[in-house]
């Protein structure tokens, strides 16, 4: 059976959550083999969260889940994409819709925009 090759990564994989709907990357995290199998029997993201060192639900501490709808495995097994129906209106823990929300204005001048506007504030989100 196909399976993400965890091995890879000694143990944690990148795992990108994707807008079911709009395609847009909302997020990268990593998952080990416990936040996959919890994924799949859930049908919730779950990833393990290397600050933490544990597992994370996405969206238990925001009430923003992810719903997954489908799972995608890159051609090497060590990349999984998750197509996601995000609840609540924002994937960043910082209050925008995607982690990706700074964009490199200038290739040469090293200064960057913010391309995205802030959703939530987090200082209330996460007392």
């Amino acid at each position: 059976m196909l399976q993400p090759d965890f091995k890879k990564g000694n143990g944690l994989i990148p795992a990108i959550a994707q807008d079911v709907k709009t395609h847009k990357v909302l997020m990268m995290a990593y998952m080990d083999q416990e936040a996959w199998e919890k994924t799949l029997s859930t049908g919730d993201a779950h990833y393990h969260s290397r600050s933490r060192n544990k597992l994370w639900h996405k969206g238990e501490s925001s009430g923003h889940v992810q719903k997954v709808h489908a799972v995608r495995l890159d051609c090497d097994e060590d990349t999984i994409l998750l197509l996601v129906e995000q609840i609540g209106d924002a994937a960043c823990h910082l209050g925008y819709e995607s982690c990706f929300f700074r964009e490199l204005k200038n290739l040469n001048s090293g200064e960057w925009k913010e391309c995205c506007d802030k959703i939530f504030d987090p200082k209330e989100v996460y007392k």
